[in-house]
């Protein structure tokens, strides 16, 4: 069943009243580390001037959402490239 406005306004008022570290702890899943290789490091601060991108996992981010749109054989054909 939708929420109403008067809901939705509650429910925000509520999130608007956390700290960023609680907003953050809520929203977020996990956390990956990762090493990158010479290469690999250069080639993501290289995407990411060319996108304009200043944040890393802004970045990752997107191509995590871009590859979960794929159909499988988008997907099976990009992995096969890379």
């Amino acid at each position: 069943m939708a929420k109403t406005a008067t809901e939705r306004k509650r429910e925000q008022r509520v999130r608007d009243k956390l700290s960023s570290q609680e907003k953050e702890a809520a929203l977020l899943s996990r956390k990956i580390v990762t090493a990158l290789y010479h290469n690999d490091d250069a080639a993501l601060k290289r995407t990411m001037a060319r996108t304009g991108i200043g944040e890393e996992q802004d970045l990752i981010s997107r191509f995590i959402r871009g590859a979960d749109r794929m159909t499988d054989e988008q997907l099976a054909d990009h992995v096969r490239i890379a």
